[in-house]
């Protein structure tokens, strides 16, 4: 039975590499502590620490697909000298109006395809929730190739963006395969896998017509209240930098190193991870130092993966929205760092700075921001702060670099290319299916972290249920909705079973036993003849600040579900469902074993799996998990580190 601690550190990363490494085999690194050097970063607010993990013992990957996984990146610079001069020829014919049009990224519901014509707009998006009336992978393509074919009617016929969060799959589709939310990826470890979650993500995407996926999230989480830590990979740069270029580059470049057309867009830079007290858009702690070694190392790794477009961040750092620092926008962004892609603002955050809304916008165009998503106001008024600013306030050169910044990248996507007009339905046929579901499930399986099992419990026995059935419990157990969280279908998620082709928990213990072999009970009640519980518990779903929390405790309503497996005389197994560590202190007497499915996605098979034994657990542990509030953040390579279970603990069977 496996005890093992995963060395904390991913060791010597290179987010450089341009090709595919060699096929199968892990990769085994820092056996020498080849990491990043740790970087004091704590200043007293209650999110910095003490340094940031190296790789001290090393860390085994699964990384048969190199350290892009599956997808390779071109060679040589991005954009491409070749669609630079594209860009350019084209800035060079483009009216006033036409090149603000490129730059307005409209909300769906405020933007018909005759608006798209008329203004010459490049770009849409879906608000947390926007989508057709009738929500099919259909539906949606039939939307953007009205917007394409808008699109290429205007005068210069250049191609369509359309954004939308899909952050774990294209979760904003029914009927897609959702995957788990990027903690679970991080506990994975497995680099090829991530990739490969990448493209089908790309290709379900590309099959619904969105070509710009706001993701990954490539912050590091260092604080458990914020309410976005299961949207990052874990709380070491090392961590995120990795599995953060395995996405970019799968969803962006195939196996030879074309383009899929389709947009990453790694986010919130910078330093979202790190705000005092994890509040969601607050101020980022440390000083440039920690802000340079945390969390800007991984937008290095994906400006060099050729991310091109990066969404700024609604946090602060030293008293400066990050949509208005000029310094690190353009001064280190796009000049230290090289990146040519563009930058993109977060939802309406140029109207959200305190200051009259075409002064906010002139500071962010000012500042670097290349394209607005939009929200509050319309085209007009948007024309209106254009021309009030320009080129007074704001140079025409600023304007003629983010135009071009954005049609070089339509240009590497391959949009301007023949037969590219038009959603492929090949793909949309294939979205949700069955080997999509397969890549998913495996993926659940990789990001179980076994705690606790006392007795070796689990693997639980599959034949013994036929005649002494597995009492089940909790209010996750049945609950597809609680499985996927946030941004499924909705912004915020929904809980119950309304998420299209899901598999609950009980529905696939039931297939692996027999409905006769499970005894379901939302309050965890005992049946005759039963010996073992399943107590599925944990949150309920929510999304940026709105998950925000001061209090990590678990319900009483769940310690109530274990309590009473446990009065029952129940081994009792406790499955916990959250974007991040909980306070288990109320459970940890009661429970003979803790399995953490974080949020698992569509496939609730792939838990099964790992209750019964039928693939072995491997996951670890991508965030330290807190003995208390009190403790909280508590992030590996922190001068005082005594966490209830360690960075990279992982139990295996």
């Amino acid at each position: 039975m496996g005890g093992d601690i995963a060395p904390p550190g991913l060791g010597g990363f290179a987010p450089t590499g341009g090709g595919p490494g060699a096929a199968g085999g892990a990769v085994t690194t820092g056996a020498a502590g080849t990491g990043t050097p740790g970087v004091g970063g704590g200043d007293g607010a209650g999110a910095g620490r003490a340094g940031t993990a190296g790789g001290s013992a090393g860390a085994t990957l699964s990384a048969g697909g190199g350290a892009g996984g599956g997808a390779t990146m071109p060679n040589g610079p991005f954009p491409t000298q070749a669609c630079l001069d594209r860009a350019t020829q084209l800035v060079g014919q483009m009216t006033a109006n036409e090149k603000y049009g490129q730059m307005m990224q409209m909300e769906r519901a405020a933007l018909t395809p005759a608006l798209v014509t008329q203004y010459g707009i490049g770009s849409s998006f879906s608000q947390g929730g926007s989508g057709p009336a009738t929500n099919s992978a259909t539906t949606w393509a039939d939307m953007n190739d009205a917007y394409r074919s808008a699109a290429l009617a205007s005068r210069l016929k250049i191609p369509f963006l359309y954004g939308a969060d899909e952050v774990h799959g294209i979760g904003t589709v029914r009927g897609s395969t959702v995957f788990p939310h990027n903690i679970g990826l991080g506990a994975t470890r497995d680099v090829a896998l991530v990739s490969q979650i990448a493209q089908i993500t790309a290709a379900e995407a590309a099959g619904t017509g969105v070509n710009f996926v706001f993701s990954p999230v490539v912050a590091v989480g260092l604080n458990e209240r914020w309410g976005r830590t299961y949207e990052t990979f874990g709380e070491t740069t090392e961590l995120a930098s990795l599995m953060g270029v395995a996405m970019v580059k799968g969803i962006q470049f195939n196996e030879s190193g074309a383009p899929t057309g389709i947009l990453a867009n790694p986010k919130h830079y910078l330093g979202d991870g790190g705000t005092a007290n994890g509040q969601n858009g607050g101020l980022v702690s440390g000083d440039e130092a920690a802000l340079r070694a945390i969390h800007l190392a991984p937008y290095r790794a994906a400006v060099a993966a050729h991310a091109g477009a990066i969404m700024a961040s609604y946090s602060s750092w030293q008293g400066t929205k990050m949509h208005i620092n000029k310094a690190m926008l353009t001064d280190t962004l796009k000049g230290e760092l090289g990146f040519g892609g563009f930058v993109n603002s977060d939802f309406d955050a140029c109207f959200q700075l305190g200051m009259t809304n075409q002064a906010g916008f002139a500071a962010c165009l000012n500042a670097g921001i290349d394209m607005f998503m939009l929200f509050r106001v319309d085209i007009p008024t948007t024309l209106g702060y254009f021309a009030a600013l320009v080129p007074g306030t704001v140079p025409q050169s600023r304007i003629d670099d983010a135009v071009r910044r954005i049609l070089a990248v339509k240009c590497e996507l391959g949009l301007f290319a023949p037969g590219t007009s038009t959603v492929d339905r090949t793909l949309t046929a294939q979205v949700g299916s069955a080997a999509h579901r397969g890549v998913a499930r495996r993926a659940v399986q990789e990001s179980m972290v076994v705690l606790k099992n006392d007795g070796n419990v689990l693997p639980l026995s599959k034949t013994a249920a036929s005649s002494s059935p597995i009492v089940l419990g909790g209010k996750s157990a049945d609950n597809t909705g609680n499985q996927c969280g946030g941004w499924t279908i909705t912004w915020q998620g929904t809980t119950g079973n309304g998420v299209t082709g899901a598999t609950s928990i009980r529905q696939a213990m039931e297939t692996a036993v027999g409905q006769t072999g499970v005894a379901y009970s939302l309050a965890g009640a005992t049946a005759p003849g039963a010996t073992v519980g399943v107590a599925v518990i944990g949150e309920t779903p929510y999304a940026e600040g709105m998950g925000d929390r001061t209090d990590l405790t678990l319900a009483a309503t769940d310690v109530a579900v274990v309590q009473a497996m446990k009065t029952a005389g129940l081994k009792t197994v406790v499955v916990l469902m959250s974007g991040r560590p909980m306070i288990l202190d109320a459970i940890l007497p009661l429970a003979d074993a803790i399995v953490v499915a974080w949020l698992p996605g569509s496939e609730g098979a792939g838990v099964t799996d790992i209750l019964f034994g039928d693939a072995h657990p491997t996951g670890k542990l991508p965030v330290s998990w807190p003995k208390s509030m009190a403790q909280i953040p508590i992030n590996f390579g922190d001068a005082t580190y005594d966490p209830l279970y360690p960075y990279g603990f992982g139990l295996s069977y």
